[in-house]
């Protein structure tokens, strides 16, 4: 059977003071009240049951998590006692979906990206299902078309591509996987048309990927077998208490993508963003003729532009005189106000934050 992992662990630093370590990115209602998790969830309504939809998530999340995607059952939520980077995470749902059904698929989703049209996606996991139903001992992860040489993204090369049976998207063989690259290599990357951004979704046997971890990654093999073992039993929370937090911290691409053989990809032709930051909202929300990015309920403004305005709260007045490549986002307790060409040092600012007033604000 068929069943989507959606990962929703990750804080988004870059968002403050609206994404916190309390409440992460991908709950927040800045896309016409609705949630980025929603959003992916919805894109995958139209494939999958919800009762085959699993989402990871952190300890902390877990209620907010099912807040914001009513209809999924309750104990389709599974929150990871400690932050262990996508291989354990990976790992954990593979082990958990093998023991439920041993020749179960598995599609690996991110719960805050912006992918449009739903349909192109779609598309691309059936076939993605379908190429990997057949050949099981294969992986398949998705590449999207580069429109700019990012130096933010990881991109993956890829050739041979070939149209297989009852698959709409032709399939490419991965030939190896890049880090995020210099700006002159990005360019070279983008003028030879061989790589692709790579998006972090991917889909494989559960079995499949559980055999490359012990392979790969062979300090995961115990800790993934114990937590199988007593999953659904009276000792499954005390064993995942235990067991998780002795997972290697790695992400699946080092873990395994990077060393497996038989990983294939699917290029996406379709609008895909990796929310990480405001500044990104300009490529998801339409700007006003003098290019200010507002997601506010109320906002009394003079003389502004190319600036973003960010709060949740709708009776909440955001009132301002004269911004010019200005970010301002409130929050409750918290409100940032920085130029958009130094949105990059928000990290150090929580550091200095932290240090001055511990975890409150945070």
């Amino acid at each position: 059977m068929n069943y989507a992992v959606i990962m929703a662990g990750g804080t988004g630093k870059r968002l403050w003071p609206l994404s916190r370590k309390t409440r992460p990115k991908q709950v927040l209602k800045l896309f016409q009240g609705q949630t980025l998790l929603r959003l992916c969830f919805e894109r995958l309504s139209p494939i999958f049951d919800a009762r085959n939809i699993i989402v990871l998530t952190n300890a902390g999340y877990s209620d907010m998590v099912r807040e914001s995607v009513t209809g999924l059952p309750y104990n389709n939520v599974i929150a990871e006692p400690v932050v262990r980077d996508t291989a354990g995470a990976i790992g954990l749902a593979a082990s958990i979906l093998t023991k439920l059904d041993p020749d179960a698929s598995m599609a690996v989703l991110t719960a805050d990206q912006i992918i449009e049209p739903a349909e192109t996606f779609q598309q691309a996991l059936k076939d993605a299902l379908t190429y990997v139903n057949a050949n099981p001992d294969k992986m398949i992860t998705f590449g999207i078309k580069p429109t700019f040489p990012s130096t933010q993204l990881g991109y993956i090369k890829c050739s041979a591509p070939v149209k297989y049976p009852k698959c709409k998207n032709e399939i490419f063989v991965v030939d190896s996987f890049k880090e995020k690259p210099a700006e002159e290599t990005a360019r070279r990357y983008l003028d030879a048309g061989q790589h692709f951004w790579n998006s972090g979704m991917f889909i494989w046997k559960a079995k499949t990927i559980l055999a490359h971890l012990n392979k790969f990654l062979p300090d995961a093999a115990q800790p993934l077998r114990k937590i199988q073992s007593d999953w659904d039993g009276p000792h499954q929370k005390d064993t995942l208490a235990d067991y998780f937090p002795k997972l290697p911290k790695i992400s699946i691409d080092f873990a395994v993508m990077e060393k497996a053989p038989g990983v294939h990809a699917i290029k996406l032709d379709c609008r895909w963003l990796d929310l990480g930051s405001f500044a990104a909202l300009a490529d998801i929300i339409k700007s006003d003729k003098n290019d200010n990015i507002v997601v506010a309920g109320q906002t009394e403004i003079l003389d502004y532009e190319s600036s973003i305005l960010v709060t949740e709260d709708t009776e909440h007045l955001i009132a301002a005189i004269g911004l010019d490549n200005m970010i301002v986002a409130h929050s409750p307790d918290a409100t940032l106000v920085c130029p958009v060409s130094q949105a990059y040092r928000i990290k150090d600012l929580l550091e200095l934050i932290e240090r001055r007033t511990g975890e409150k604000f945070l």
